[in-house]
């Protein structure tokens, strides 16, 4: 699944690619398969985004966030949310690329271009809603965005293991598996320590370890596995993630895999001792 670095890349993509989707007007959509839509239904969806420019594309956490303008008078309007999932694809392309067998939305725009959103799994989903608070207000900061006295006082609130608290979208939004295992191992802590064990120095060791790898991980364009998310460069970087067996870059010792939470956790147990 996509984690921010990746989600990053598409939004950057879309704002400054070859074809950028910033300033294009929707004449309108296709919705190919209605369960991608998850507010309002397919028909309102397709009625109330036909005519409006794209005035912005950013991003919250995992989701992408594209401001609209009013189709009547240009004014602040609605708000488009897509969450990629495990094989969302968006991209702006040519009308006659457009319509994929993998394509579950089209938004046909000016020029003869059109937003192509591919989901192979169906997993994805998209939301319009007046305001994006809708669907992300649930969430905790943005994890490029929270500040270092924020990170340690949501921190000191949790008694929880680090891991799957780093996963928590509601504790902090962003970061996924891959991510959250590197952010570790480069703070030095084993994934089961729990959070109010740590000191004041592992709170803000693990606040610089966590920006430090979403920003490498945004310059190397995300991470790559395969077909679903071409391009990025970070699994060339990775120091433990999906790394079982392998020697540790920084001790030499096997980096081991552990399931924490019924999720992969890979880690080094000289680098990252379970005692605090």
């Amino acid at each position: 699944m996509p984690e921010l670095p990746e989600v990053e890349t598409v939004a950057r993509m879309l704002r400054e690619g070859a074809l950028p989707l910033v300033g294009r007007t929707i004449r309108s959509a296709e919705v190919l398969w209605p369960r991608e839509v998850a507010s309002p239904t397919p028909r309102t969806f397709a009625r109330r985004i036909a005519g409006s420019r794209v005035q912005s594309v950013g991003r919250y956490g995992k989701y992408l966030l594209i401001g609209l303008s009013s189709a009547s008078d240009g004014a602040d309007g609605l708000s488009l949310l897509v969450h990629l999932r495990m094989s969302g694809r968006l991209e702006v392309v040519s009308c006659s690329a457009a319509f994929t067998p993998h394509a579950r939305l089209v938004w046909l725009l000016d020029d003869d271009l059109a937003l192509r959103f591919e989901d192979a799994r169906k997993f994805g989903r998209v939301w319009l809603v007046d305001d994006p608070a809708e669907v992300i207000g649930k969430l905790g900061p943005d994890a490029l965005a929270i500040t270092l006295e924020e990170f340690v006082l949501r921190l000191r609130t949790r008694r929880g293991t680090l891991k799957p608290l780093l996963l928590d979208q509601t504790f902090i939004a962003g970061i996924g598996n891959i991510y959250a295992d590197e952010a570790l191992h480069l703070a030095r802590l084993h994934p089961l320590r729990t959070a109010d064990s740590l000191s004041e120095d592992e709170a803000l060791r693990l606040y610089a370890a966590i920006r430090q790898v979403l920003l490498e991980g945004i310059a190397a364009n995300g991470a790559s596995f395969d077909w679903v998310y071409p391009g990025g460069r970070f699994q060339e970087n990775f120091k433990v993630y999906g790394r079982t067996g392998q020697r540790c870059p920084t001790c030499d010792s096997p980096i081991r895999r552990i399931t924490v939470t019924q999720r992969s956790t890979h880690f080094c147990p000289a680098c990252q001792p379970l005692a605090g």
